[in-house]
């Protein structure tokens, strides 16, 4: 069923810079190669299957596509992130949340999901699943809990 999604929850594709993706570069991805126009209706179509109920109760959320995750000052340069949830989950807000608090965000990175892809199908999985489990820790699931229940 498809979500009829809350006013706050654009689709911004962007890169590190803040230039349109032009897609990979000639050393970029190795796995399955899709446009970024393409990569963008597949986070579209996971957004709207997300279940009205939920779609209607999150709250203050902006949806964004990168190219890739860079890590910053004393992370792993190695870390690879498919997507990253930054902000206050529901569970955690309090009265004073409202007060002029920034949109949560949740940023897919495009690039690191097509590297581990064979395939359109793969990568629209995969950023199904990507969506979901940055939307759960929207509403205070932790990576322990999401790894319990297979969305991982």
């Amino acid at each position: 069923m498809s979500a009829s999604l809350p006013p706050g929850l654009p689709i911004v594709p962007s890169s590190s810079d803040g230039t349109p993706p032009n897609g990979p570069a000639a050393d970029g991805p190795s796995g399955f190669a899709m446009s970024p126009d393409e990569f963008e209706a597949a986070v579209q179509d996971a957004l709207h299957g997300i279940p009205d109920r939920l779609a209607r109760a999150m709250d203050n959320v902006a949806v964004f596509i990168e190219d890739d995750y860079v890590p910053g000052p004393g992370e792993d340069p190695d870390t690879v992130l498919l997507g990253l949830y930054e902000g206050v989950p529901l569970t955690e807000r309090d009265w004073w949340w409202d007060a002029g608090s920034l949109p949560d965000r949740i940023t897919i990175f495009r690039e690191p999901i097509l590297e581990i892809c064979d395939s359109r199908d793969d990568v629209i999985h995969e950023v199904a699943v990507t969506v979901v489990h940055e939307i759960a820790h929207h509403f205070g699931i932790s990576d322990a809990r999401l790894h319990e229940l297979g969305w991982g």
